[in-house]
């Protein structure tokens, strides 16, 4: 994790605000006539401001993490004015779809030119934006990119205009959602909603009601791509432990099912084996009543064919599932047995009620209170339940190995726990026992799951860093988050317990997009998908329709599946400055990224009027306007005078004799100096509105700017670090010279711009503009 040192303040004039909008990415949708409403845009993260980027420098190492805190009132300092200082981004993994950069600089009035390269291993760079041949003063740029991969971004300076801070305020890279995330849904209800002739329309009181009756119709229409059903051995009471009329959930009914999902729509589909009777999750793990009373090898064997034959009929049926679960939320263990007692479990009632069957023999439950016991029994035991845990796991691996291969097919595994509120280490404890253990037995998972509900796993950011946290440490798997919800009603509107979104439909859509953005952020896309749980039925997204029993319409948060994923990028934001009581101009057009294809290309821009007087003081001026896809913002810098060398000494007036700069910087206000003029290596000139009788001669000088001046006889300026010889972009007057000029070797800033020279001009290996 990256350190934060103290900041460095830097002076940020007053801010003038002259209108607001949103952030999107892309054309306005129109409305859905779904219940409630919901502004979605497309999802954005910055993961410059993630816990695990972090930043390299060619100097000012100190303050370097100042380039990403987030704050642009500091800076990361580079040391001194030299050119070719650079940056590097480390994000901390692979992205495949970050396609923004912003640059903010620290210094306001000033040009900077710079280039900015994109690597996957921080050996070979790719140029994604060139600035290197920028003369405009401005704060910063946003620059848009496709280059799959990226984990480095670097910028590396190649100048600056004189008295430019050298350094960096803030430098973001934005992430949008993958194409390959999937986002779908457990629906295992929707074998009773049918059974119950439960209606389900996108627009149930239209005249055209939109896709449905049908659960699964509506999901699919909204975006839903992939669903879950979770299977019981032989679906029971959870009180009773008595089997019902109509076996909901259970094997027979689920192969139904899953031709409704898979051969009817075409939707992926995945299967959560419970390996019990009734819920398993981490309260509750009861054995399967046929096998509860097998001794444990035979317990094993049972898991082994029960899962082998599932999945064979699966893919003869010609519904192979793209993901198989094995267990539901075991990060306690499964298949409790003789175990349960030193556990302490007790739910559910039938399992508490008849111990003679379900607690016979031992099962797969794990003994937690023993974890990091002393005690060299408790550590036995401890030892012996995870050994009768993964070989129960890596039963179940093996068996959709083998029935997979058998038929052809190539199904993924996936192992499915939880990571409660504060118990990080529990998972890790959790992930390196259970691979260490499966893979000593020949099996291995390909997806790691996880659910998460905030009131039981914490706020969102916690729940982030732990589950990059295992991606950290397992590098090797997909990560899933396979559950979750947040209710859109209820508690008079407040958030969930560790959330600060409200119990709305507004506040629904954006806690599961915040979920999203979370699968999504894991770095070298390691999120596999998330999946909404039970959306019809658990903290729903959907509401029954007043006056048509037994119909339910989708809350706008629906949208979630179809508005997640941005179709357009803009550059949001442009950078420019002006001087006092000069006219605002602003571009007529912003770059605008096409995300299916990696191409840009020029949107016009409507920009909000300016008010009069808007620039008759120093300050920021921030001007909105608007693109066809999406709003764009203009953050002026109004400024007293352009960035300049500060003097150390200032010569007014006559100064007679050869006048020669040893050190710092000298600067001519005016001056009639009559003989040479020399600056030493390392020093610094600036002449305005001066007159010079005789030459002008720099070696290795850090910097020269003459403006406004007249010079008789040669300047011959050599290995220079800055040169500017008139600018009147920058306020530089141009300037009357007899004589010839010459300029080599500059190795940064170099403009020569509106003069009227006498004599030949001559430069080499460097750019000049005349």
């Amino acid at each position: 994790m990256r350190k934060h040192p103290v900041r460095t303040a830097l002076s940020i004039t007053t801010a003038v605000v002259l209108a607001c909008g949103a952030a999107a990415f892309g054309p306005v949708a129109p409305a859905s006539a779904h219940f409630g409403e919901a502004e979605i845009s497309p999802i954005e993260s910055d993961i410059s401001a993630k816990s695990w980027a972090s930043v390299a420098v060619s100097s000012g190492a100190s303050t370097a993490d100042l380039a990403i805190d987030q704050d642009d009132q500091t800076a990361w300092m580079a040391d001194g004015t030299s050119a070719n200082q650079w940056l590097t981004l480390d994000l901390g993994g692979a992205y495949d779809n970050v396609r923004k950069v912003g640059v903010v600089f620290p210094g306001t009035g000033a040009a900077y030119r710079y280039v900015v390269e994109a690597s996957a291993d921080g050996d070979s760079w790719n140029v994604i934006a060139d600035h290197s041949a920028n003369h405009r003063p401005a704060r910063g740029s946003v620059d848009l990119f496709t280059r799959p991969g990226t984990r480095f971004v670097r910028v590396t300076f190649t100048g600056a205009s004189p008295g430019a801070t050298m350094g960096i305020s803030e430098l973001s890279v934005h992430n949008y959602l993958r194409d390959d995330l999937i986002l779908g849904a457990d629906a295992s209800w929707v074998d009773n909603d049918v059974a119950e002739g439960r209606k389900y329309w996108v627009s149930p009181t239209e005249e055209d009601q939109g896709a449905g009756p049908h659960l699964l119709d509506v999901l699919q229409d909204r975006g839903v791509e992939y669903v879950r059903l979770r299977v019981f051995n032989e679906p029971r009471s959870e009180s009773s432990g008595d089997v019902p009329a109509v076996p909901y959930q259970g094997p027979k009914r689920s192969l139904e099912v899953s031709k409704w999902i898979k051969s009817e729509r075409d939707m992926g589909l995945g299967i959560d084996f419970h390996y019990a009777d009734s819920w398993a999750d981490p309260s509750k793990q009861p054995k399967p009543r046929a096998w509860a009373q097998l001794e444990f090898d035979d317990l094993t064997q049972a898991v082994y064919e029960y899962t082998y034959d599932y999945v064979g009929q699966l893919i003869e049926q010609g519904t192979t599932p793209d993901k198989v679960a094995i267990g539901n939320e075991i990060v306690n263990g499964f298949m409790y047995g003789s175990e349960a007692a030193l556990i302490g479990t007790t739910d559910p009632a039938y399992f508490r009620n008849q111990p003679e069957i379900y607690q016979a023999q031992p099962g797969g439950g794990l003994l937690w209170n023993y974890w990091g016991s002393d005690d060299p029994e408790e550590q036995r035991l401890y030892e012996e339940a995870w050994d009768r845990f993964t070989t129960l796991s890596a039963a179940g691996i093996r068996a959709v190995r083998d029935a997979s291969a058998h038929q052809g097919e190539d199904i993924d595994v996936e192992t499915h726990i939880i990571i409660g509120n504060g118990r990080g280490a529990k998972t890790l404890e959790f992930w390196d026992q259970y691979l260490t253990r499966v893979n000593a037995k020949g099996a291995d998972p390909d997806v790691l799951a996880h659910s998460y509900y905030p009131q039981y796993h914490g706020s969102p950011d916690h729940y982030e860093l732990n589950i990059n946290a295992v991606a950290a440490a397992h590098p090797g798997y997909k990560i899933d988050i396979a559950e979750t919800s947040y209710p859109a009603s209820g508690g008079g509107g407040a958030p969930m317990p560790n959330s600060t979104y409200p119990r709305t439909v507004q506040g629904q859509a954006d806690a599961l997009q915040r979920v999203f953005q979370i699968a999504n952020d894991i770095p070298d896309n390691q999120g596999l998908g998330v999946l909404a749980w039970e959306p019809a039925r658990w903290q729903s997204l959907f509401t029954a329709v007043p006056g048509m029993t037994g119909t339910w319409e989708p809350n706008a948060s629906i949208d979630i599946f179809t508005k997640s994923r941005a179709s357009h990028v803009v550059e949001d934001t442009v950078y420019a400055s002006a001087l006092v009581s000069d006219e605002v101009v602003l571009p007529d057009s912003a770059r605008v990224l096409t995300m299916a294809d990696g191409s840009t290309a020029p949107v016009p821009v409507e920009w909000d009027p300016v008010p009069d007087g808007a620039t008759d003081t120093a300050g920021r001026l921030t001007v909105h306007g608007s693109t066809e896809y999406g709003p764009v913002t203009a953050m002026l810098d109004v400024v007293e005078a352009y960035a300049g060398l500060d003097c150390d000494r200032v010569i007014t007036g006559r100064h007679a004799g050869p006048l020669t700069v040893t050190e710092g910087v000298t600067c001519l206000d005016g001056a009639t100096v009559s003989g040479p003029v020399s600056v030493r290596a390392g020093a610094s000139l600036q002449v305005d509105g001066a007159v010079i009788a005789g030459p002008v001669r720099a070696d290795g000088a850090a910097g020269v700017v003459i403006c406004d001046s007249r010079i008789s006889g040669p300047v011959t300026l050599s290995g220079t670090s800055s040169v500017t010889i008139g600018n009147p972009v920058l306020g530089c007057a141009p300037n009357t010279i007899t004589g010839p000029v010459t300029v080599t070797r500059t190795h940064g800033w170099n403009v020569i711009a509106g003069n009227t020279i006498n004599g030949p001009l001559m430069c080499g290996e460097t750019l000049s503009h005349r």
